[in-house]
C-alpha cells in the first residue's frame, strides 16, 4: 500500500443518526404509510449516506438525510400503474393506455365494482345467463351485424377466429398485409398459435383476385384480409377490391374475414379527417366476420369485437378458447357504456374523449397553449425560452398512420442536454408528464392534454424549471 494511501482518514460513521431519529418524523408527515415502507426508506437512505463517507464525501445533514429518505418513501408508496400527462401528441397512444375513457364509462365501472352484479345471470328467467348479453344487442344496433361477441382484444379475436374456424388448414392472406403490431407480435405468429397454416399470395405491394382464386385448395379454411392500420403502402400498388374477396369466397363457401382493427363507428370525413371503414360499411359489404379493437378509434376500453354473420359468431362462442379471452366485469360494463353513448352520435362525439382530442380547434389550443407559456415566463431561467409554436399531432395507435393534424405546442428551446434534463425530471414528477425532445425542442403538444389538465401541466412544468 502506498503512502498516500495508508493517510486516507476512515470516515465516521458516528455521525450518521440511528434509524428512529429519521423515522418517527417521517411517520408524522407520512401518516398511515406503512412502517416497514418508511423503515426500508430510512435504511436505504443511511446506506447511501454510509457509501458516501466510505468514499470520502462529507456527511450531509440531517435534514439531508430526512428529504432522501422522504423522497425514497413517496417513490416506493407510488403506485406502478399510475396516471400521467400526455404531452406527446400522439392521440391514440398504446403505450400510454391508448385513449382515455368516457365518463359515462368511468361511472359504470365504479357501479359495476362496489357491489354483486347480474354478470352471468339473467334477471328476467332467473337462471344463469350469458355475459356476451351485455354488449352483443347493442353491437348488433350500432353496426347492423347478425351476430356479435366481444373478447378481451383484437389479437385474442383474431386467435380465436383461427382457432375455431382454420386450425390444421390453411389461411390465405397477401403478402402485403403481413402487418406486425405493437411489442412484436407478428400475424404470422398469431396464424401459427391459431394452429392455422400460412399461405401468402401476391407481393408486397401487389396482390390480384386472381392470386386467392389460384391459392384455394381443399385445404383452405379461411380468406383473410388485414387491414393495414399502422401502415401504408404507396406508389406501384394494387389491392384486392374487398366486395370481389367476398364473392370469391361466397363461391367457394369459405368464409372470408376482416381483420379491421381500428374499430370506427362514425364516418370520419365528417370531421375532416383522412377515409376510414366502418364497422357498418365493412359489414355492408358483406364479410363473414370482422375483428377490430375496442380502444382504438371506437374510444372505449381495452377489447376485441367480432362481428358478422351468426353461423360464424357462434363457432367462435362455442370454442374452448373463448373462455380464455373472455371480457371481465369491469371492462364489460365500460364498453357497454361506451356503446350507449353512439346510440346518439352527437353525445358520442360531445363526450368521448377521442373526439374530444381530434376535433379540438386550433384556435383553442393556440389559445391555451399561450396561457401556458405565459403562466412560466416568471421561472424560466436563462439560456432557455419558452413559446408557442404550430406542430403537428398523430392520431396513432394502429389508426390513420399517416393523418397529421395541425396543432399547438409550448415549446421549451435551450441545450441539448439541459432540455434532456428537463424531460427527465418531468417523467419523474407526480403526475409524470410524457413529452418529446424534437428539432432542439422540448415539445408539449396542448391536443393531447385535456383542458382540466392544463393547471398539472403548468405546475409540472414550473417545478421542473426551477431545477434546472
Amino acid at each position: 500500500m502506498s503512502r498516500a494511501a495508508s493517510r486516507v482518514p476512515k470516515p465516521d460513521y458516528s455521525q450518521l443518526p440511528p434509524v428512529d431519529r429519521l423515522l418517527r418524523p417521517l411517520e408524522d408527515e407520512l401518516a398511515g404509510a406503512p412502517r416497514s415502507v418508511l423503515a426500508g426508506a430510512v435504511r436505504a437512505s443511511l446506506a447511501a449516506a454510509r457509501a458516501a463517507l466510505k468514499s470520502g464525501s462529507a456527511y450531509p445533514g440531517d435534514e439531508a438525510l430526512l428529504a432522501s429518505a422522504r423522497e425514497r418513501a413517496l417513490a416506493a408508496l407510488e403506485p406502478s400503474l399510475r396516471p400521467v400527462l400526455n404531452a406527446t401528441g400522439i392521440i391514440v397512444h398504446t403505450n400510454l393506455g391508448r385513449v382515455p375513457l368516457a365518463p359515462a364509462a368511468l361511472q359504470a365501472i365504479q357501479a359495476t365494482a362496489s357491489g354483486y352484479n347480474n354478470l352471468e345471470f339473467d334477471l328476467a328467467k332467473g337462471t344463469r345467463g350469458s355475459r356476451q348479453a351485455h354488449v352483443e344487442s347493442l353491437l348488433r344496433e350500432l353496426t347492423g351485424a347478425p351476430a356479435a361477441i366481444a373478447v378481451n382484444n383484437c389479437a385474442a379475436a383474431t386467435l380465436l377466429a383461427l382457432a375455431a374456424l382454420a386450425k390444421d388448414g390453411e389461411v390465405i392472406v397477401s403478402r402485403g398485409e403481413l402487418v406486425e403490431i405493437g411489442g412484436s407480435f407478428r400475424m404470422p405468429d398469431i396464424m401459427e398459435a391459431g394452429g392455422a397454416h400460412l399461405k401468402e399470395v401476391g407481393t408486397t405491394n401487389r396482390t390480384r383476385i386472381s392470386d386467392y382464386a389460384r391459392a384455394i385448395n381443399k385445404n383452405t379454411r379461411m380468406l383473410l384480409k388485414v387491414h393495414r392500420s399502422n401502415f401504408e403502402v404507396r406508389g406501384f400498388t394494387e389491392e384486392v377490391d374487398s366486395a370481389e374477396l367476398v364473392a370469391l369466397g361466397r363461391r367457394r363457401k369459405i368464409p372470408v374475414v376482416f381483420d379491421l382493427g381500428s374499430g370506427l363507428m362514425l364516418d370520419s370525413a365528417q370531421f375532416g379527417l383522412a377515409p376510414e371503414p366502418t364497422l357498418r360499411q365493412c359489414l355492408r359489404i358483406g364479410f363473414d366476420l370482422i375483428l377490430c379493437s375496442g380502444d382504438k378509434l371506437l374510444g372505449g376500453p381495452q377489447s376485441g369485437l367480432v362481428l358478422g354473420r351468426r353461423p360464424w359468431v357462434e363457432a367462435l362462442r362455442r370454442h374452448p378458447l373463448a373462455r380464455a379471452v373472455r371480457l371481465d366485469k369491469l371492462t364489460l360494463a365500460a364498453l357497454e357504456a361506451t356503446l350507449r353513448l353512439y346510440l346518439d352520435p352527437d353525445r358520442a362525439r360531445a363526450e368521448l374523449p377521442l373526439f374530444r382530442a381530434l376535433l379540438a380547434p386550433v384556435e383553442e389550443l393556440e389559445r391555451r397553449a399561450g396561457m401556458v407559456v405565459e403562466a412560466l415566463r416568471p421561472v424560466v431561467p436563462e439560456g432557455l425560452t419558452v413559446e408557442v409554436r404550430t406542430d403537428q399531432s398523430q392520431v396513432g395507435g394502429g389508426a390513420m398512420p399517416v393523418k397529421l393534424l395541425e396543432s399547438r405546442i409550448v415549446a421549451i428551446v435551450g441545450p441539448g442536454r439541459v432540455l434532456a434534463r428537463i424531460e427527465k425530471s418531468l417523467r419523474a414528477g407526480r403526475p409524470p408528464v410524457v413529452a418529446r425532445i424534437q428539432d432542439g425542442a422540448l415539445k408539449m403538444d396542448l391536443r393531447t392534454i385535456s383542458p382540466n389538465e392544463d393547471p398539472q401541466l403548468i405546475e409540472a412544468l414550473r417545478r421542473a424549471l426551477e431545477r434546472h
